[in-house]
């Protein structure tokens, strides 16, 4: 399959899961994960149509975002993976969203990055929604503070982002995800991957980050 192929057999299913779930298709925004990808896979999916693009580190995304962008000025970079403090100025010049805001200190040194570049990227609560160790996201308990802290900053709040277990059934954590926004009045949700997207779409998300199905021919 082409890219262009593909990028439509993506869309066409998010779209059916949607309306399955009484939803409007046009609500669910698509994030092409390129991490680790090619500027030619990249560019593939560009000439395409697709415009949102989500890498996982900082050096990655600097070392081949800014000439894309160059070309292609309306194209969204979302940072989706975990950010350091120390990257906050390097993360602001780079990306318009970032999907794992998981601590005060992380919103207090990008708001202040922000400020200084004049470029306010908006932000996801990422929470540890399976409760585990090893994973990015603040508990579930400190949502509310949080969110809070987010929407006293200079920084728009997007929404909430979780990655559930790999293993266990995702959907529960899918509409736990949902739940916890709706108690703190959030409306975006950022949820779902490769693997699991139709489900998350069905349970509410408004941004799915898919990679693999949309850069290989085998997914």
């Amino acid at each position: 399959m082409t890219a262009s192929e593909r990028l439509r057999e993506i869309r066409d299913s998010i779209d059916a899961a949607a309306r399955l779930a009484r939803r409007e298709p046009g609500d669910v925004q698509l994030i092409a994960v390129s991490k680790t990808r090619s500027v030619e896979e990249i560019e593939a999916l560009v000439a395409a149509g697709q415009r949102h693009f989500g890498e996982s580190r900082v050096q990655e995304a600097a070392s081949k975002w800014p000439a894309l962008r160059q070309r292609h000025p309306d194209v969204r970079l979302h940072c989706i993976g975990r950010l350091q403090s120390n990257k906050a100025a390097e993360a602001v010049e780079l990306f318009d969203v970032v999907h794992s805001l998981d601590r005060e200190s992380l919103l207090d040194a990008l708001a202040a990055a922000a400020a200084k570049a004049q470029h306010f990227p908006s932000v996801y609560v990422q929470v540890n929604i399976g409760e585990e160790e090893q994973k990015g996201g603040c508990a579930i308990a400190e949502v509310g503070a949080l969110v809070d802290a987010v929407r006293q900053s200079p920084l728009p709040l997007a929404g909430l982002m979780a990655i559930p277990p790999l293993g266990p059934e995702p959907a529960p954590y899918f509409a736990l995800l949902a739940k916890i926004a709706a108690e703190h009045g959030v409306a975006g949700l950022s949820m779902g991957m490769s693997g699991d997207y139709r489900s998350a779409v069905m349970l509410g998300a408004t941004a799915v980050r898919i990679g693999t199905a949309l850069f290989e021919d085998s997914a």
